[in-house]
Formats: C-alpha cells, sequence, structure tokens
C-alpha cells in the first residue's frame, strides 16, 4: 500500500502561482508513476499531469501545457505540481495518484489516491 497526502492548495488570484506537493508513505520502495488529476464542482475528474519514475518522462493535458510543470524528488518520496498563470477554470480538487502498471498516465485507473488538495483561482 501507498498513501498520499496532497498539500500547497490554496486561494490565488487570477495569474498566481501555486505549488502542490504530493507526498508518499507506505511501501515507497515500490516503483511507481505518479499522476495528478483534478474535479471541478459538477464536472468529472479530469487528467492535468503525469511523470514517470524516474521523472525522465512528463504528460501534460492540454489545457495546462505550458503552464503546468510536474517534477518529483523521489530521496522525499514527494511529487511536485508548479501552477504558473492560473486561470480561474484552473479552481479544482487537485489529486495526486500513483500506480504500479505501465498503462497511459491519462488513464484514471490508478492504484492509490490522495485526499486532495483544494486550488481556488480569483478572477
Amino acid at each position: 500500500q501507498v498513501q498520499l497526502v496532497e498539500s500547497g492548495g490554496g486561494l490565488v488570484q487570477a495569474g498566481g502561482s501555486l505549488r502542490l506537493s504530493c507526498v508518499a508513505s507506505g511501501h515507497t520502495s515500490r516503483t511507481y508513476r505518479t499522476g495528478w488529476f483534478r474535479q471541478a464542482p459538477g464536472k468529472q475528474r479530469e487528467f492535468v499531469a503525469f511523470i514517470s519514475w524516474s521523472g525522465g518522462f512528463t504528460k501534460y493535458a492540454d489545457s495546462v501545457k505550458g503552464r503546468f510543470t510536474v517534477s518529483r524528488d523521489n530521496a522525499k518520496n514527494t511529487v511536485y505540481l508548479q501552477m504558473n498563470n492560473l486561470k480561474p477554470e484552473d479552481t479544482a480538487v487537485y489529486y495526486c495518484a500513483a500506480r504500479l502498471d505501465y498503462k497511459s498516465g491519462d488513464d484514471p485507473n490508478y492504484d492509490f489516491w490522495g485526499q486532495g488538495t483544494q486550488v481556488t483561482v480569483s478572477s
């Protein structure tokens, strides 16, 4: 089992930045790939970003390309999501998730999920 805890959410004005963190605990000796998803009120959860275990491969949703950057520090069991030039439409609960398989990063069937952190962007 891997437990995931997100932090770093908050209220920010449009154009501002936030950095989310996702700390893993438990069986962190296993290699896992990590994704970020978000869910806005009344909408389905959607893929945001993905990073491989080594950090050498990343993938982003078109809506965040050029604004968000995913990275990881395996020594700290932490994955980050740097979010710049935030827009009101980025408002959502952001979740990190971990998977042990090698399916596509935007495949929503991850093995472990965090509880989420709220990001609110005001106009």
